[in-house]
């Protein structure tokens, strides 16, 4: 016991021993509480991008107001399609995007998937230092530094087959509200194909949910519209203005 205490808080291990320990703590917290924390950290990200890569993930797109902007709950939560991505428009995503997007850190519960990421990077550089008995010394720390790659690989292995669990919840874990045939309101401005954000209050909860136009013409910021069908893979609505 005390040989194992010793490796997992060397100098090599202690930080991803510590940070798996905090993990903890915040699980346990959250499942005791109930308290989920927000996270206010933008990401910036289109659904007109230009993207040539294979992205496996998919994401949909989500701007709290008309300039584009999403909070980071929204984009650990969002899924962009293929068929979004448009090639020869605007601009490529950037490469921090497409790691979020590849290594499914978007298109599942962020925290669910940093934490599995964590715990394997832990679980390889700990088995890897003590069989090698580099725990303690210079090589241990390349090993800690280069077990970032497989251990992104294995978590993309690993939650993979979560996303289709989660894409059957909301963001509460219940079973989703049938939204189609209710009124909302525009949260940002869509036409044609591109992908936007709404907001519709179901049983008595206020919901943002991400929208396209029905038949591709323009709807404004603050306008209200009528939810009419989900889309295919149930990620959207197709929604239409709607006057009183």
């Amino acid at each position: 016991m005390e040989q194992l205490s010793h490796i997992v808080f060397s100098p090599v291990n202690c930080i991803l021993t510590i940070l798996m320990l905090l993990l903890i703590v915040y699980w346990l917290f959250t499942m005791i509480s109930g308290v989920d924390f927000e996270y206010d950290v933008d990401i910036d990200i289109d659904a007109d991008v230009d993207v040539d890569l294979e992205v496996d993930a998919d994401v949909n797109t989500h701007t709290s107001i008309e300039g584009g902007n999403l909070d980071f709950e929204d984009v650990a939560n969002a899924e962009l399609n293929k068929e979004d991505v448009v090639p020869n428009r605007r601009k490529p995503l950037k490469w921090w995007q497409i790691v979020l997007i590849y290594f499914n850190f978007v298109g599942l519960p962020f925290m669910f998937t940093f934490t599995s990421w964590i715990f394997i990077w832990w679980l390889c550089t700990t088995i890897t230092t003590t069989l090698t008995h580099t725990y303690d010394n210079n090589l241990g720390f390349v090993i800690f530094l280069a077990g970032i790659i497989p251990s992104l690989l294995l978590t993309k292995i690993f939650t993979t087959p979560f996303k289709s669990f989660f894409t059957n919840l909301n963001k509460d874990g219940d079973k989703p509200i049938d939204l189609v045939g209710r009124k909302g309101k525009m949260l940002s401005t869509i036409k044609e194909n591109k992908m936007g954000s709404a907001e519709v209050v179901a049983e008595g909860n206020p919901m943002n949910i991400y929208v396209k136009s029905l038949h591709g013409e323009q709807i404004n910021y603050s306008e209200n519209i009528l939810i009419i069908k989900q889309s295919a893979d149930k990620n959207y609505y197709y929604v239409k203005t709607y006057n009183d």
